[in-house]
């Protein structure tokens, strides 16, 4: 983890500012929470890449609050709180794993949805799924696929394209 620096807050203030903004533009949103967006996640996924998972993990998780916060609540259930918010959205801060070239990184980015995924999984199947008389794990496994699988794709389309012309930024850190 690198110090903590007045550049390295300033930018996770603006990637967070951004991702929220960005969560605004819905291409799609599901009726019980989740949506497809306009790549509503690309910020906090670049701010890892160039600062690292650690950090990521924080601005994520600050994500994860205003996300509950400003966002429709469909439950204030504090397993909801956590399970839908507040780990999903830190663990978008995992995109900076591995931070070698585009591949490393897209490896990196498909741990961080996949994670992201698992905690909306989870929250389905505890939380959700048993109100609906189906089974469980189908039903979360389709209703959080639904709407994670496309921004993901969508994540990872708009992340390959700006990789080269960001690539210095994402390297070069001057403090």
């Amino acid at each position: 983890m690198k110090k903590m620096s007045t550049r390295m807050l300033v930018e996770a203030g603006i990637m967070i500012a951004l991702a929220q903004i960005l969560s605004y533009v819905k291409i799609y949103e599901f009726p019980y929470g989740g949506s497809v967006t306009a790549g509503s996640m690309i910020p906090i996924v670049l701010f890892s890449m160039r600062w690292g998972s650690k950090n990521g993990l924080l601005a994520g998780f600050v994500y994860g609050i205003l996300q509950f916060v400003l966002g429709p609540k469909y439950s204030y259930h504090p397993l909801s709180v956590l399970l839908d918010y507040l780990l999903p959205f830190a663990s978008i801060g995992l995109s900076g794993l591995i931070r070698k070239n585009l591949l490393t990184n897209m490896a990196s980015i498909t741990i961080a949805m996949l994670s992201r995924f698992i905690f909306h999984f989870i929250s389905g199947i505890i939380l959700w799924a048993p109100t609906t008389g189906e089974n469980v794990y189908l039903y979360s496994l389709i209703y959080n696929g639904s709407y994670m699988l496309p921004e993901f794709l969508i994540s990872a389309v708009i992340i390959a394209a700006l990789y080269k012309p960001l690539k210095r930024f994402l390297y070069e850190i001057n403090t």
